[in-house]
């Protein structure tokens, strides 16, 4: 029998149910009888572990998932080695996920998302090699946080700002009244500025001006 083996992929030849060779791309040619073959894609794949319920260090629960790329390099360990190749590394990726977590905070793990897919690469490293994969890359997808945290998450948000808004009208307040005291002074230790200013409004025409008999004569009220 003729078979062509495409680059990326390779073909695992047996021979009354022992294996015998690999072959890689290119064609070939068999004898049919006791012979057999096996085809494994070794190009790069993407995985995604979706929903896990994970307890945070802080006793926390929130849901992640990951995206996760990953390839055979060995054909014939993944063939051979478990029944299900792929199966076994995705719940290796489920534990490894939950290692991960178990050691962080909430907030440890929305600020170090990176680190954390960093962490789940390493952890999972020697459950795949035992099935012929490699995992190349592990990134943290999404984080669900619960419904009640963002809640209070959003009230602490709401209060922050309240407190800073409030801290603000308070220093304004603070600033008009360091204002006024200074001119009040200025006003004291110089009368003549208070007759100038007078003076400058009723040129300006913006504003009313009484005059009302003072100790020394007319002057502004």
């Amino acid at each position: 029998m003729r078979v062509v083996v495409q680059e990326w992929e390779r073909v695992l030849v047996y021979r009354d149910g022992r294996f015998t060779t690999e072959l890689g791309a290119g064609r070939y040619r068999l004898r049919r009888r006791r012979h057999a073959v096996v085809r494994v894609v070794v190009r790069p794949r993407l995985v995604v572990v979706g929903g896990q319920e994970v307890l945070t260090a802080d006793g926390l629960s929130v849901r992640l998932s990951l995206a996760v790329t990953s390839r055979v390099v060995d054909p014939r360990r993944w063939h051979e080695a478990v029944e299900d190749a792929d199966g076994f590394a995705y719940a290796g990726l489920q534990v490894a996920l939950r290692d991960a977590v178990a050691d962080r905070t909430l907030d440890e793990l929305l600020g170090a998302r990176g680190e954390v897919g960093e962490r789940v690469r390493t952890l999972v490293e020697p459950t795949v090699a035992a099935v012929g994969v490699q995992v190349e890359t592990v990134a943290l997808r999404d984080v669900m946080v619960p419904a009640e945290l963002r809640r209070a998450a959003a009230e602490v948000a709401t209060a922050r700002a309240q407190g800073q808004a409030v801290l603000e009208r308070a220093r304004s307040e603070v600033a008009a009244t360091r204002a006024l005291a200074n001119a009040g002074r200025m006003l004291t230790g110089n009368p003549g500025l208070l007759q100038l200013r007078t003076l400058q409004a009723v040129e300006a025409g913006g504003a009313t001006v009484v005059l009302t008999p003072g100790p020394t004569g007319v002057g502004p009220a």
